[in-house]
């Protein structure tokens, strides 16, 4: 199955979006349904493992904080997912490797998947943010392809992309407000100093 699909972010540069993209804790609180994302090893347990409470978030983070729990190329993640699909709620145990991420070009690329009771995926997934010609703004290029298989898989196409659609415009909905937050706090100098780190 293959999504794609470009989201337009006003008066937020790249560099930017780009800085909100990157931290998985901004990334985390934009995506319904996701309890965590967190760096894994080989001995990670879903079962065991439980998220850190009152995370600080730009604007009032640290720099140096947001840059050190920014996505690393190469290193895999555990998410915790929980996605309704009609009838259907399963709670996803997924892992998601960082393959490819280009600060210069503003590219991410990552892979993964993820099981829940009866049903399992796997995906490529990726982004590309462009500077809008009016220089004021942002154009996201996202696009993901998706091997679903059981009881989700069931639904079919025609059930899947709305809730798939739904997620991704609340996603990029709650990531623009949360760049907006950080640009109405932008006398703090905060983006200037992570776009440096990042």
């Amino acid at each position: 199955m293959e999504f794609d699909g470009e989201f337009e972010l006003d008066g937020v540069p790249p560099e930017k979006a780009w800085i909100v993209l990157s931290d998985p804790m901004a990334v985390r609180d934009s995506l319904k349904g996701c309890r965590y994302i967190t760096p894994m090893d080989d001995d990670f347990n879903f079962d065991e493992y439980e998220p850190e409470e009152d995370v600080e978030m730009l604007p009032d983070a640290d720099p140096e904080i947001i840059a050190e729990r920014a996505f690393v190329e190469g290193q895999k993640y555990a998410a915790l997912m929980q996605v309704g699909v009609g009838s259907v709620k399963p709670r996803f145990e997924t892992t998601v490797t960082i393959d490819e991420r280009d600060s210069e070009n503003f590219r991410m690329v990552a892979t993964g998947g993820g099981d829940a009771s009866g049903s399992s995926f796997s995906m490529e997934s990726g982004m590309q943010i462009h500077g809008l010609e009016d220089g004021e703004g942002s154009r996201i290029e996202w696009w993901t392809e998706a091997d679903i298989s059981g009881r989700i898989a069931q639904l079919g196409s025609r059930v899947i992309k709305p809730v798939a659609n739904k997620i991704v415009n609340n996603f990029f909905s709650s990531i623009e407000q949360q760049m907006t937050d950080v640009d109405e706090d932008a006398n703090s100098g905060v983006t200037d100093r992570l776009r440096n780190m990042l």
